[in-house]
């Protein structure tokens, strides 16, 4: 046969590869299944399990549901168990409810099938073993679909028909020693162990060949921050029995255009790899970088990604990217730290949890969110909690906020994970446990890799993996991204395969004074990493702890209150509250106690982040345990389950804030913080000491040129202050322009907090002496002048309030409250500029509030003004 006759014949094979698809305009969609579904109990349905899934069977007495949420989640939406966190409903809802598989139901119309159209379903989060039906055919089975971090992907185009289609999941919940999702001792166990579809499902359209698992790869140039290279890794499927001759076209906003032939065999599956050798448009000049809100502009990038054949398109998919580089050393001592852009960075957040019943709201993640920019944190901690789905991320992403994102200790501890078997591995021990346990460890990176927030992988909490299942970590890392930092564990381990942790876990958990943070250099004292620490309680505001407690339960202090404490060492308030009754007076009342407690939220946490932030480099960071709230309780929170902020917030906003000048309760000296990523020139500080409201020591000082994220020690206050036991210290620093920066107000006493370091436990260091702040009870109460005005912003609602203090007192932990309307209802999410603030006699100070004009649910603000001795 002559040469060109072989050819000419080539050709005509790839054009009738792709000519029956020529014709055709696909429907390209992804479709997210998250309304009208309608689930039962399998005890309660009569049917086979095949018939259940056809258009013949009529669901009678089904509850309406969403996904994602728990199964229990569903039926507290549907009203079937009411009120279920108030005193101790949780316990009258019966486990054997849940014994028997759970059905969930839902329909769906396809309106036209055409030619080489592919349908899939998509499920990426099912607790914890499901069988799934469309139209009567079985697609999975339990013995596959199991785990509840696995997710997976499903071609059903031979059992998709024209018209209305039904799909049917029975789910069966997790079993002692399953890879179940957990709560540790956060909150009690829900009656339905976590079972149901928890994460989102999705109904996805495209042609023959589809877009699978975009990885968008950036390197930075962190010498000059002004090149950076952009590698795009994108595997295309063909779920079709011919080959594909097609055209792989992407985009990076609108000045980016690649576009690259790509052949596909029947079936194949191929990665194609873009790379600036190949693309010089992926090497970029002057790139826009993503920074933490705290340092620059989170900026981010859209890339639009095609596949056509034959002009038509097969599918598409779009995602937003940052450019940036983070990477990890250990310091001297070896510690974990971390660079963002090239740029050293503390590590400052909590730790996120996911509400007990799995189902968060995108608002709900949203006020989360907004509280952490709010508080000046840059990162946050997803212990064994990933997101219901991906908005959290992106809100991070949009945000500027990072995200340290692994598994929990949940699989660690048998009193927890079920089974008979633990050792310092933890529970993980059968084959089969490894091998879901690194399938889902794959599944979570290859979903989330293309957030610019993630800035670490953390495969081991508590302790670390065992050898094999290590192995097979790092494997799955090596594969699907090699550009993160990853840590072993969040304790201090050394791993037989990738060596010391570099992370600090030594507590504590419980409550400690504010003096701790910088003196102590055992246990969980600024220095190093610390992963989860904190100073344990923060009480709730009264309004939370009446949707949580019995009216006549709110006082005395009894078991209704400890029933929404933390579980194990922590189900008790007892350092908290005998730190109180020492340090502040024994309560009278639920009212003294409150504000007691707001007061002692506000100090612990304050101390906490002070301390992490002017010990920097030695201190690298500390994520407060915990962040939010599961359920309704007492321990471990900026903000409560109501999203109502505690004296914690806020003392956490100013510790973290720009420009900073606070107390060094160890050196006992007057520091000057930057927080910015620029340098700091012309400021002043004023000092002023006073002794029941009168002054007794002032000093204004220039402060020297502070450099980014830089501390400065200003100041020492001398020994030999003539005043009470009890007396107060003010400071404000005012920038070139001679505005106020920073004010910072506290309470100190001339018998110090002493600490039993010899008695310390991995969970608490107590004290051998309290300090004496007992002169607080004897305030007298002050009135304050108040105005307000109201504006409009966006989708913000704004007001300013001005307060004076006309008295010759100080008016004490001024707390501000927005109500809704006439209504003794609080307006959440609420982000003052500064609450729990004191005024000193004569002062005059307009603080700023704002709101989502949607949560006033069209009614107008009302402020109300308390405080510690406010009328």
């Amino acid at each position: 046969m002559p040469k060109c006759m072989g050819i000419l014949i080539f050709i005509s094979l790839m054009m009738m590869s792709s000519s029956s698809f020529s014709q055709n305009t696909w429907s390209v969609a992804n479709n997210v299944l998250a309304d009208h579904w309608q689930i039962q109990s399998s005890d309660n349905v009569k049917a086979a399990d095949e018939e259940i899934s056809t258009l013949k069977f009529h669901p009678k007495n089904w509850y309406a549901a969403k996904v994602p949420n728990s199964t229990l989640g569903s039926l507290v939406d549907a009203g079937v168990f009411k009120n279920v966190f108030y005193n101790r409903n949780l316990e009258k809802i019966p486990d054997s409810l849940f014994k028997a598989p759970w059905w969930y139901r839902r329909t769906f119309t396809i309106e036209k099938i055409k030619t080489g159209q592919v349908y899939r379903l998509r499920f990426n989060g099912i607790s914890y073993y499901a069988d799934i039906w469309l139209n009567g055919k079985k697609v999975a089975s339990g013995d596959t679909v199991k785990g509840s971090f696995r997710q997976f992907v499903f071609d059903v185009t031979p059992f998709i028909k024209k018209g209305e289609n039904v799909l049917a999941v029975k789910i069966t919940q997790g079993q002692p020693a399953d890879l179940n999702i957990g709560f540790v001792d956060w909150n009690p166990e829900p009656a339905d162990n976590h079972m149901g579809i928890w994460r989102d499902v999705h109904f996805i359209e495209s042609g023959p060949v589809a877009i699978e698992n975009p990885f968008v790869i950036t390197d930075v140039d962190t010498a000059t921050l002004d090149h950076a290279n952009v590698t795009l890794r994108i595997t295309l499927q063909n779920f079709s029995d011919k080959k594909v001759n097609g055209v792989l076209k992407t985009s990076i906003e609108n000045n980016i255009h690649l576009s690259k032939n790509v052949s596909l065999d029947p079936h194949e599956t191929k990665e194609v790899i873009l790379t600036p050798e190949e693309f010089h448009q992926l090497s970029m000049d002057h790139p826009k970088l993503w920074w933490t809100h705290d340092l620059g502009k989170p900026n981010l990038y859209s890339l639009q990604i095609n596949f056509e054949i034959s002009n038509q398109v097969s599918d598409s998919k779009k995602i937003k990217f940052g450019i940036r580089s983070v990477s990890g050393y250990m310091t001297d001592r070896g510690f974990r730290a971390y660079r963002l852009n090239g740029k050293k960075i503390l590590i400052k957040g909590g730790g996120w949890t996911d509400p007990m019943l799995l189902n968060a709201t995108p608002e709900y993640e949203r006020a989360g969110i907004d509280y952490a920019v709010h508080m000046n944190l840059n990162a946050i901690r997803m212990e064994g909690f990933w997101g219901e789905d991906e908005h959290l991320y992106n809100l991070c992403d949009e945000k500027g906020i990072l995200i340290m994102v692994g598994f929990s200790c949940q699989w660690e501890w048998k009193g927890i994970f079920g089974g008979n078997y633990e050792d310092k591995y933890g529970c993980i021990v059968t084959p089969e446990q490894i091998d879901i346990a690194a399938k889902s460890w794959n599944d979570q990176i290859v979903w989330l890799r293309n957030h610019p927030s993630i800035f670490l992988w953390l495969y081991g909490s508590d302790k670390w993996p065992r050898p094999e299942l290590e192995t097979r970590y790092l494997a799955v890392l090596k594969d699907q991204d090699p550009t993160r930092p990853y840590a072993q564990s969040a304790k201090e381990w050394k791993s037989e395969i990738t060596g010391p942790t570099g992370m600090k876990m030594r507590g504590p958990y419980d409550y400690v004074p504010p003096d701790y943070w910088y003196i102590d250099t055992s246990y969980g004292g600024a220095f190093g990493f610390n992963t989860e620490t904190g100073p344990g309680p923060q009480v709730p505001v009264l309004e939370s702890l009446q949707k949580m407690i019995p009216k006549d339960s709110l006082w005395p202090i009894g078991s209704s209150w400890l029933y929404h404490a933390a579980r194990g060492k922590f189900h008790n308030l007892d350092a908290y509250n005998n730190a109180m009754n020492e340090r502040l007076g024994q309560p009278n009342d639920l009212k003294d106690y409150l504000r007691k407690a707001q007061y002692m939220n506000y100090e612990g946490m304050r101390a906490m982040f002070e301390a992490f932030e002017a010990n920097r480099p030695e201190a690298t960071g500390i994520i407060q345990w915990m962040y939010n709230a599961s359920w309704p309780k007492l321990w471990w929170q900026f903000y409560d389950y109501y999203l109502m902020p505690t004296g914690a917030l806020y003392g956490a906003r100013i510790a973290n804030e720009p420009l900073h000048i606070f107390y060094d309760y160890g050196q006992q000296v007057v520091d000057v913080m930057n927080n910015t990523a620029k340098k700091s020139g012309g400021l002043r500080a004023d000092i002023n000491v006073l002794d029941d409201s009168k002054s007794v020591l002032k000093k204004s000082l220039p402060v020297s040129d502070i450099s980014s994220l830089e501390t400065k020690q200003i100041f020492s206050l001398p020994d030999n202050l003539n005043v009470s036991k009890t007396y107060f210290l003010d400071l404000r620093l005012f920038d070139k322009q001679h505005q106020l920066v920073s004010n910072n107000f506290y309470v100190l006493s001339t018998q110090k907090d002493s600490l039993a370091e010899k008695k310390s436990t991995w969970y608490i260091t107590p004290q051998s002496q309290y300090a004496d702040l007992t002169l607080l009870e004897k305030l007298p109460n002050v009135k304050l002048q108040k105005s307000e005005t109201v504006t409009q912003k966006g989708e913000n609602t704004i007001i300013n309030v001005k307060l004076k203090n006309s008295s010759q007192h100080v008016a004490f932990m001024v707390y501000m409250d927005l109500k809704k309307g006439q209504t003794n209802e609080s307006v959440v999410p609420v982000f003052w500029k500064e609450n729990y603030f004191t005024l000193l006699p004569g002062e005059e100070r307009t603080v700023s509030v704002w709101v989502h004009t949607t949560d006033l649910d069209g009614e107008k603000g009302r402020v109300v003004v308390g405080g510690w001795n406010v009328e």
